[in-house]
This record gives structure tokens, C-alpha cells and sequence, in this order.
């Protein structure tokens, strides 16, 4: 299935944003995909170049590891072209968090990002929901702030803890959309909303997000990012829809700069009143 070109309209749209800004690096793109849950590498490949996204997410434990489905993960991408954004998928507590952080670091060396102190923090013990401990992710962030990571936390789409992980140092926050891999969409939109609105650091909504619509409307209500896995690996075309998610994410980010009309009470018509024929 050949990829469908982006219209020239749009692309000549997209050059007067700005970039995205994380930790003083520049990003053309909007949208952050993952690693996992492609029934193949060159799956993904295909899917992560489909999506035009620059940031890709990779849980270390698994690199490390070699755990199955993952053997040569770390050389499946061309790194010199994608930024890694090392996660600390499966840590249950904050000190675990910490030690996989530093090893994510050092993988992100290995494969010649000497400058990436990026890692995507997450602290998960509730094997069931996903849901990310808001206690043991505030203290890793603080100690991993003070050892000069960048650090991107995952979290509930709570107001007061996304602006206390801005306090002490956290280059974005990430609230769910709704939990991991339950393409449920957007269920916190109130919350995120309120995120947005009080955020001096990119807001990126991190999971949940099951279709480009949804993709879009996370942007429309003023995200700065989205980072997107599940619904692109999982897909039935996996390639076609890391377009979509590329295309809907450039889409939702024109339409919130754009603004949309107010919502009214009444109809209003779209042709002028004067001028009309009358008998």
C-alpha cells in the first residue's frame, strides 16, 4: 500500500510553527513513537519512517536483557537519525527507576548519543491498571534531576503533581490519556486540560490514544506532543497507520493554532443576509 503524500498546503503551514523544544534540542516532529508490540523489526522500521517522528522510546530492562522480541533492538533503528528516549518500563519502585535510568544512559553512549541524558521516567507497581505511582516518580525525578538527566515523567493526569515535577526540574510532564494499551482515548481531558493551561514545559499525553482522531484532538486541546505505541504497532497495517498518527498529530497542532470557532447556543449562517432575492 503506497504512503499518501502530505498535501503541499499543509506542509507549507507546518514551516511557520515552531519547533518543539525539549531540554534546549529542537524537534521538528510532534509526535514519539515506541518500540514494542511489532510482530517484527522491520515492522517497525517501516512504522517508525511512516510516522515522520524523531523521538522513539525504548524500555532498557528489555534491551539489556534480551528478552524475547527484543534480541538486537539497540541495532534496529539508525540512531544517528532517531533520538532514544530510554524508559524505565518495569521499575515498581523509585530506586529501581534510578539505577535503570543510569543504565539507559549509558546505552544511549554506546550508540554514539554521547550528549542524550533523556529518559523517560516511569514507576509503575500496579501490575493490573499500569497506573504510575505519583510518590516514587517524584522522588526518582528529584534524584535524577540532580545527576543532570532530562527528565520526562509519566504520570496520572494530575494537576498538582505535574507542577510539582516542573518545580524540581522535570523537562516535561507526560499524563495518560487513559491507561496503556487500552486505546480508550482521551478519559482525562478535564485534568489534562488543566495541565496544559498551567505548564511552562511541554505537555505530552502518553497513552491511551487508539485512533488519529484521538491523536488530534489531544492536540487541539493545546498538547505539545504525543508520544503513540500500541495503536500504531498493534494496528492491522502498522506502516499506514504510523502515517496516520503523523498526519493527525501535524493536524491537531494546526487546528489548536489556528483556533477554533466559539461554541454557540443558536445557528449561525454561513451566507451573508443581504442581498437576497426577494419576490
Amino acid at each position: 500500500m503506497p504512503l499518501l503524500q502530505t498535501p503541499p498546503a499543509i506542509a507549507d503551514t507546518t514551516l511557520q510553527d515552531t519547533p518543539l523544544i525539549i531540554a534546549n534540542r529542537p524537534f521538528r516532529s510532534r509526535l514519539m513513537t515506541g518500540t514494542g508490540k511489532y510482530d517484527t523489526f522491520a515492522v517497525m522500521r517501516q512504522a517508525v519512517a511512516a510516522s515522520g517522528c524523531e523521538i522513539v522510546t525504548v524500555a532498557v530492562r528489555r534491551v539489556q536483557t534480551n528478552a524475547p522480541g527484543h534480541e538486537g533492538l539497540a541495532e534496529a533503528l539508525d540512531w544517528s537519525q532517531i533520538w532514544m528516549l530510554p524508559n524505565t518500563a518495569g521499575c515498581k519502585t523509585a530506586e529501581e527507576a534510578v539505577r535503570v535510568a543510569r543504565l539507559g544512559r549509558e546505552m544511549a553512549k554506546l550508540l554514539g548519543q554521547e550528549d542524550n541524558n533523556f529518559v523517560k521516567l516511569e514507576v509503575i507497581p500496579d501490575s493490573r491498571y499500569l497506573l504510575p505511582d505519583p510518590i516514587g516518580t517524584l522522588e526518582a525525578a528529584e534524584q535524577l534531576v540532580q545527576e543532570g538527566f532530562a527528565v520526562l515523567p509519566y504520570i496520572n493526569a494530575d494537576p498538582l503533581l505535574a507542577k510539582r515535577l516542573e518545580e524540581v526540574g522535570c523537562v516535561t510532564v507526560m499524563p495518560l490519556g487513559s491507561p496503556i494499551g487500552s486505546g480508550q482515548g482521551i478519559r482525562n481531558a478535564a485534568n489534562i486540560q488543566i495541565i496544559i493551561e498551567n505548564a511552562q514545559v511541554p505537555v505530552v499525553v502518553d497513552a491511551g490514544i487508539g485512533t488519529p482522531s484521538e491523536a488530534a484532538q489531544a492536540m487541539e486541546m493545546g498538547a505539545d506532543a504525543l508520544l503513540i505505541n500500541t495503536a500504531i504497532a498493534k494496528a492491522q497495517n502498522p506502516v499506514a497507520m504510523g502515517q496516520a498518527m503523523g498526519m493527525a498529530t501535524t493536524a491537531g497542532r494546526l487546528a489548536y493554532l489556528a483556533g477554533r470557532i466559539p461554541i454557540q447556543t443558536q445557528a449561525s449562517a454561513s451566507s451573508p443576509l443581504t442581498g437576497r432575492i426577494t419576490t
